[in-house]
């Protein structure tokens, strides 16, 4: 029974990470059949019946596949290992059957990676992994010899010897991408800006504090108003939501680099998209990626794994790119019919101005002179959303006014467009680089004019400007802060806070980020020939073989100089002090017969050697509480 406390112990921590991503059903199963099996083995109830636990695996295979529609892929996979080693308690009478859901138990830690490679969860699995191993031991010591505490020191023994060898395995194994990439379904959930904007989908990311680039400048960083990470570009507007259905057409236009350059190195976050994020204008495109006619920049396959590439960019270039006739009508492009009182004001700027750029100032002063107010809990709004915005609640965030702005200058006759990205970051000192979270998601507008071609225009920062230069925790009323936003006052606790992001960020660059181009760098950087698949493989087995001949070695060698019994041991030391007065004992002789015969040459011992005696006897037979450390204390005492 103690054993099977220890299986369902293990079994219980393996499977409590993965609850949140389960079936709400799958919980109590599991917590049904472990009560189950545990009335099994104390008799309360017989076994069940094998038609039952049949039906109860059809049961559950059809859950899953209702859920799922598909037992493949790591949220259905991982639900059916889950259910299976469940129901396999319901059949486990022999030790292979034991034996097997112990295996996959392991297999259940290692599925645990799927959903977050934290350090946080490493720690724990490593923790599961030992329990596992303890439970394993027990099962494989039937008499119940060793204590609990005896049965974790082995299997925390095990895991360190274990260590050299991982080390060498995670150097040296070939990053082949079939054998590391995750399953197609294990990026779904990850946060971050998408290829479609309407009111409140960015309030509603700003909210998350986690990561999605860090940025490390070779020199000073830009200022606060120069700091836009281009993302997503949005054209096509049906009067609620922007998009972008069709990529830009041509090839990026040529950057007309202005000022000084801005060159740094950004470690971008998984986020399962193709976009990439780069500060307003990057000069070209990193490897594998290109640049849209739009200016955004795009990789050949969704980003599913932690991504580096330097870039430089010219915050003040222009992009004097002219429009073609079909590019001017896609910026011009408006739903037919809808927001009538923002094409009549629009309309009415136009017919009053000449100038596109005065056309741009009456906009910005009516964001700015008007009542607007900045907010993450605007109104809900109808069918003609820029109308009820800008003629009703005039409360909104980033997208409101960039949608509004847009629509705008559309009406106007001025093309115009949408574009997503992120603006601002936080410096972390400890680590010298920049940290930029989805709570600095953003959305600006950029206007075609004649002579200076697209013109970044920040609507957002005419209603507030603390969120360009100060972030936009410093913009929100504190009311509205998000617990993500919270502004962290207290000295300590920002610098805990940078202190961990320091080692998240080391963690994902050394370990998470070791990858098959890292590995390349790394093994050319000792030799040349290291980086070579034969190489590779060559380094691997002679590292493993050396590892495995050096634990035998100190093995064999730890085995000879260590005695197993200590009371054998120290009997030893007392015959060894007495061969050295001549009475060796014979390999024939046992403890009486020898202690007889070295009494008969040395009466004098008698006490000692009596005493010696019968304390290794009654050891070696029968064991009594402080005996051991009398014999030792009587063996270091004798003098012959």
């Amino acid at each position: 029974m103690n054993r099977l406390v220890w299986l369902l112990a293990s079994l219980a921590l393996a499977i409590a990470p993965h609850l949140a991503h389960l079936p709400v059903w799958v919980g109590p199963l599991c917590v049904g059949l472990g009560i189950w099996r545990v009335a099994v083995e104390r008799g309360i109830t017989p076994w069940p019946r094998k038609a039952l636990v049949v039906a109860l695996t059809l049961g559950c295979t059809a859950g899953i596949l209702f859920e799922y529609r598909t037992l493949l892929g790591r949220d259905a996979g991982v639900t059916l290992l889950v259910t299976m080693i469940a129901l396999k308690l319901m059949e486990m009478r022999t030790p292979r059957d034991t034996l097997v859901t112990v295996f996959l138990a392991y297999f259940l830690v290692s599925a645990g990676f799927l959903y977050s490679q934290s350090i946080p969860m490493a720690l724990y699995l490593l923790g599961v992994v030992w329990l596992t191993t303890t439970t394993m031991i027990g099962y494989h010591d039937p008499n119940g010899g060793l204590a609990a505490r005896l049965r974790l020191k082995l299997a925390g023994t095990l895991l360190l010897q274990a260590v050299p060898l991982m080390l060498v395995l995670f150097v040296l194994f070939p990053r082949i991408p079939p054998i590391w990439a995750l399953p197609e379904d294990a990026h779904a959930g990850l946060t971050g800006l998408s290829d479609s904007m309407r009111p409140g989908e960015i309030s509603q990311l700003i909210q998350s504090s986690e990561v999605a680039f860090r940025v490390q400048f070779d020199r000073a960083p830009p200022p606060a108003s120069a700091r836009y990470w281009r993302g997503p570009v949005l054209w096509d507007y049906d009067g609620q939501t922007w998009s972008a259905r069709t990529p830009a057409a041509g090839t990026a236009p040529p950057v007309q680099p202005r000022g000084e350059p801005v060159r740094y190195l950004l470690t971008l976050e998984p986020h399962n998209q193709r976009w990439l994020f780069a500060l307003d204008l990057p000069a070209a495109a990193p490897a594998d990626s290109r640049i849209q006619a739009d200016m955004q920049m795009l990789a050949h396959a969704p980003v599913r794994q932690r991504m580096r590439y330097r870039l430089t960019s010219y915050p003040d270039s222009r992009l004097d790119d002219p429009l073609d006739a079909a590019t001017r009508q896609r910026a011009l492009a408006l739903p037919a019919r809808a927001n009538p009182r923002t094409r009549a004001l629009a309309e009415r700027w136009r017919a009053e101005e000449a100038d596109g750029t005065r056309i741009v100032e009456r906009a910005l002063r009516l964001f700015r002179e008007q009542s607007f107010f900045y907010t993450l809990n605007p109104p809900r709004l109808g069918a003609h959303a820029m109308d009820d915005f800008l003629f009703g609640s005039r409360r909104g965030f980033c997208e409101h006014y960039a949608s509004a702005f847009v629509t705008l200058m559309r009406a106007a006759g001025l093309p115009a467009r949408v574009v997503t990205g992120y603006q601002g970051g936080a410096p972390n000192p400890l680590g010298d680089y920049w940290i930029v979270r989805q709570s600095d998601a953003h959305a600006w507008s950029e206007v075609w004019l004649d002579g200076r071609g697209w013109v970044r225009v920040d609507p957002t920062a005419a209603v507030s400007p603390d969120r360009v230069e100060q972030g936009i925790a410093a913009a929100l009323p504190a009311a509205e802060l998000p617990l993500a936003l919270s502004r962290l006052d207290l000295g300590w606790l920002q610098a805990a806070r940078m202190r961990w992001d320091l080692v998240n960020n080391r963690w994902n660059q050394w370990v998470l980020g070791y990858g098959q181009e890292g590995q390349r760098s790394l093994l050319a950087g000792l030799h040349p020939w290291l980086a070579r698949w034969e190489g590779m493989i060559t380094a691997l087995a002679s590292g493993i073989a050396l590892l495995l001949a050096g634990l035998a070695a100190w093995s064999l060698r730890h085995g000879l100089r260590r005695d197993r019994d200590p009371a054998l041991a120290a009997y030893h030391r007392f015959c060894t002090r007495l061969a050295r007065r001549g009475l060796a004992r014979a390999a024939h002789e046992g403890p009486q017969d020898y202690a007889a015969r070295v009494l008969r040459a040395r009466p004098d011992l008698a006490p000692a050697v009596m005493a010696i005696t019968r304390d290794y006897i009654d050891l070696r037979y029968g064991r009594t509480p402080g005996q051991l450390a009398r014999l030792r204390r009587a063996v270091r005492d004798f003098r012959p």
